[in-house]
């Protein structure tokens, strides 16, 4: 279901920020170096994850804000609401544009810059993350996806990440051809795919008062707990998905050896038809006939289809990210 918001989710947001593009992108037409998000923006995303993210629930929301310079000033946000396949009746594009709508009214931040996702162990990476985002930089150059990771915040250490997709990967993604030929040509690796952009946080003079006189009441954390195995579980499940995405990876491997056998087949029956059709001709020239014309093989024997090469960056890359994630766990 996440994978199916993340589609649906896009061409709402695609369509919604077009209408605030000229005035988001006014203040500025310079590509964006840093994201400047509002405190309650991040207490709204984690409370979003909170009330609705259960296991590897993927939650999912919208970003609100504006452009200033080479900036992007996150001010607000909304979720996506949790619905199920049988919800048929439910129109994400209405509901963006009425929320959006309402919003206006209350005179917020309405344009839409982004949007928002949390992840599982890491693993964020997959095809329909990478069509959402474009999607949505197609429709407003600026936008950017945010990424939560739950896992590491409750660990003490806050995780947010912005993204967005490199030119390169964005002229190919124009292009829809993501054939290896397509993807070597345009020098396209796993590490050039996507461009973390720099996060501030920002809350007024008011919020740090606050969040200052909460540091000095709250208690100091028993030390001790650092030595403590609770991360065990933790280590299971991200080896657990380790494991899949080695799987993903085998599968991928298995079509790829299958599409080489056909290749091979193919050129062995390409080769076996020209030895007939030579022989054939040296018959009829025996014969005093004509040769046989001169036909296209290439229309006789259609090549096989090499499998798509993005799904096997995405999983490489995904497999990485989470050895890297273990590691830090273990």
């Amino acid at each position: 279901m996440a994978a199916r918001k993340e589609g649906s989710g896009a061409a709402g947001g695609g369509f919604g920020a077009a209408k605030g593009k000229g005035k988001a992108a006014a203040a500025g037409d310079a590509a964006v170096k840093q994201v400047q998000i509002d405190g309650l923006v991040v207490l709204k995303i984690i409370k979003h994850y909170q009330e609705e993210g259960q296991g590897n629930e993927v939650v999912q929301g919208v970003l609100l804000g504006l452009v200033v310079d080479d900036r992007l000033e996150i001010t607000n946000c909304f979720p996506f609401p949790q619905h199920t396949e049988d919800d048929a009746d439910f129109d994400e594009v209405q509901y963006q544009m009425e929320m959006m709508r309402s919003l206006r009214h209350v005179n917020i931040d309405h344009l839409h810059v982004g949007w928002y996702q949390s992840t599982y162990y890491g693993s964020f990476v997959t095809r329909a993350l990478l069509d959402s985002q474009f999607s949505y930089q197609h429709a407003i150059e600026e936008s950017v996806v945010l990424i939560y990771d739950p896992i590491k915040t409750a660990q003490g250490s806050l995780s947010l990440k912005a993204y967005r997709l490199t030119p390169k990967l964005m002229e190919v993604c124009k292009e829809k051809d993501f054939s290896p030929e397509a993807l070597k040509k345009a020098n396209i690796a796993y590490e050039n795919m996507f461009e973390e952009v720099p996060i501030v946080i920002k809350n007024s003079y008011l919020i740090n008062v606050m969040l200052w006189e909460l540091e000095k009441k709250s208690a100091v954390a028993d030390r001790h707990e650092l030595l403590s195995l609770a991360s065990s579980n933790h280590l299971g499940k991200s080896l657990q998905l380790l494991m899949d995405r080695v799987d993903e990876m085998s599968q991928d491997i298995v079509k790829y050896n299958t599409y080489l056998r056909n290749v091979s087949k193919q050129q062995q029956q390409k080769h076996q038809y020209q030895q007939r059709r030579q022989q054939e001709n040296i018959q009829r020239q025996s014969r005093g006939e004509a040769p046989l014309p001169e036909e296209d093989i290439n229309k006789l024997f259609k090549p096989p289809q090499p499998p798509a090469r993005m799904e096997s960056l995405l999983i490489a890359g995904g497999i990485l990210d989470q050895i890297v994630i273990t590691i830090v766990l273990h």
